[in-house]
């Protein structure tokens, strides 16, 4: 039950890793990378073997333990992986079972060593959102050391074994897994794997006391040693393609400017008559006034404060009437025009009596 338990924290766990997962299935690894993952640890009963070599039914029961494990691997780009692992297994034991007697037990049991491993990436064949699946096959060389490991009558103490030794035997495992790349860095990535971890039989010096001062050394044979291991880790990928960069939206043409509502049309010092450029800016009035919808085009006549008001007033009607005559001749109906002469009233630049200001000898052609 414990073991269930840790496989439901470990998969809590990988939420907040791959929240910033990409929604779609990663290609297979290319590349040098690297990987370390850590999680729970789960050791089948080992039982011991008798002078036949068959497994008898006594055996060394643990509790659930921790495993780590660090790996340097390349991507070959067809989705195999092949990579060099080193990993460390610990588990207490806590009770002996068939024993002859109701028996206790205590001690680690270490495991560590080399593998090797052969991967295969399979997003060719299952297509999952989020992640790409794997599966690979491992083999290699364990130590397993006996950490004052012993077992014991649990009533009267005795008879008693004990051991405090290292054993290496051949190694294989099976590995399943999925990896969750992160979305802005495709390099990293979450790992989610189950492990199967085999060894061979070793021997291990052991101690047997059946009383009080009685001790005598030997030999106890151990059968397959099976583990079960969930682990959540993180893979980095040195030759994996960057992010994708946003795609850059296609520029939309701005749209052409509206035609202006009035315009300006300015005159020589005491003059009511049509420059070159003057006339240029009536014709872009009256060609405009075609595409604007207009009810009324206002055309009023201004001056400077040079000369009195009452020349002035004169001099705008003039200049305004110039400025009409000029549209009509460009296209626009008189009927829509309307003329006004506002003498020195209304400057365009604030000036005193008597100052001739070219920005204020003008006519504004206004559409309403």
């Amino acid at each position: 039950m414990k073991f269930r338990h840790a496989l439901l924290g470990a998969t809590l766990l990988s939420v907040p890793l791959s929240a910033e997962a990409q929604p779609a299935n990663p290609p297979p690894v290319t590349g040098l990378y690297v990987s370390i993952g850590g999680g729970g640890n789960a050791l089948m009963d080992e039982h011991l073997l008798g002078t036949s070599g068959a497994a008898s039914n006594a055996s060394l029961r643990s509790r659930l333990g921790g495993v780590g494990v660090v790996a340097l691997g390349y991507g070959l780009g067809n989705g195999i992986r092949l990579e060099f692992e080193g990993d460390y297994r610990t588990n207490r034991f806590s009770e002996g079972r068939d024993f002859g007697f109701p028996a206790a037990a205590g001690g680690n049991e270490v495991k560590f060593g080399p593998m090797f491993n052969a991967v295969y990436d399979l997003t060719g064949l299952i297509n999952f959102p989020y992640a790409a699946p794997y599966a690979g096959v491992g083999v290699g060389y364990q130590w397993a050391h006996f950490d004052q490991v012993h077992a014991y009558s649990g009533t009267t103490g005795f008879p008693r074994l004990d051991s405090d030794d290292t054993r290496g035997a051949l190694a294989y495992q099976a590995i399943i897994g999925a990896v969750i790349p992160f979305r802005f860095l495709p390099s990293l990535a979450t790992t989610i794997e189950y492990r199967f971890l085999g060894m061979a039989d070793r021997d291990y010096d052991f101690t047997a006391t059946a009383g009080p001062g009685a001790a005598t050394p030997g030999k106890l044979k151990f059968g397959n040693d099976f583990n079960h291991s969930l682990l959540i880790g993180l893979r980095y990928n040195f030759g994996a393609p960057p992010a994708p960069t946003p795609e850059t939206p296609m520029p939309v043409a701005a749209p052409a400017p509206a035609p202006a509502r009035s315009y300006l049309v300015f005159f020589d010092w005491d003059k009511s008559s049509l420059t070159d450029r003057a006339r240029a800016i009536v014709k872009e009035a009256a060609d405009a006034s075609t595409h604007v919808q207009t009810t009324r085009i206002d055309v009023n006549g201004y001056t400077d404060t040079s000369g009195t008001p009452k020349y002035n007033q004169g001099l705008s009607v003039r200049r305004a009437k110039t400025v009409a005559a000029e549209l009509v001749r460009d296209g626009v109906p008189q009927s829509a025009i309307s003329i006004q002469g506002l003498g020195e009233t209304h400057l365009l630049v604030e000036t005193g009596a008597g100052v001739r200001e070219p920005q204020n000898r003008r006519v504004e052609i206004v559409f309403h």
